[in-house]
């Protein structure tokens, strides 16, 4: 990767040229800046090699739903990824079109019954339709904020019933102590919302060893039960 943003070769990369390389990771800007500031140790703007392989890192653990932290870089993860036809990483592992989607057809079966129950319009629900289901979960509100911005994929401020599928494995994943990822993994976006190498706010592309272990959800009562579904 160094060789593509050091292109004087001096051995350290500009923040300038950092920002256009790092955002090739799909990562949201809050998170890449946070990423920079852990790198760039003396606030020089400037990163040399080994403060370059440190962003680096951190950007394979926010794409692998880690905390972005210096206490994260000795965990395993896989390499980062970036929409780079140039990058050798970029297709290896499987295609993300080839993923199998992580939402199981039983679950999806469960947050159908949720969906249509809250009414939805044209097959949609607005934010202050899905607002409640959420709460319910009694999860932190930073944490919901960034459920609703990973499962509104195309950005329309609605859900339809994919994208809300996408919401309630998300709270289920929090519910479990899971971590919620900075960026959605390929595998979880769905099949009807896969395009070749770029999908919105799906960018980095995850080996298919996504995390397989939500074979036992809760009862999706959890969040069903306590919404008022005549509202």
């Amino acid at each position: 990767f160094l060789p593509q943003v050091d292109s004087a070769n001096a051995g350290r990369v500009l923040a300038s040229d950092a920002a256009v390389f790092l955002k090739k990771s799909g990562l949201t800007d809050l998170v890449l800046g946070k990423i920079w500031d852990l790198a760039d140790t003396d606030g020089k703007g400037i990163l040399n090699k080994q403060e370059f392989f440190v962003a680096l890192r951190l950007v394979a653990c926010a794409q692998n739903g880690l905390d972005v932290s210096l206490s994260s870089l000795n965990l395993p993860v896989p390499p980062p990824r970036f929409t780079d036809t140039s990058s050798p990483l970029l297709l290896s592992g499987t295609p993300s079109s080839d993923l199998p989607w992580a939402v199981k057809l039983e679950d999806k079966v469960k947050y159908d019954a949720i969906f249509d129950s809250l009414n939805p319009v044209n097959g949609l629900l607005s934010g202050d339709k899905v607002k409640p289901v959420l709460l319910n979960s009694k999860l932190p509100v930073d944490i919901l904020g960034r459920v609703w911005e990973l499962s509104d994929i195309d950005r329309d401020g609605m859900l339809d019933r994919d994208e809300f599928a996408v919401a309630m494995f998300l709270v289920y994943c929090a519910l479990e102590k899971e971590p919620v990822p900075m960026s959605l993994p390929a595998a979880l976006v769905p099949p009807s919302k896969r395009k070749p190498l770029s999908v919105p706010g799906a960018m980095p592309l995850l080996p298919s060893s996504t995390k397989e272990s939500h074979q036992s959800l809760p009862p999706v009562g959890i969040l069903a039960a306590k919404t008022p579904l005549t509202q």
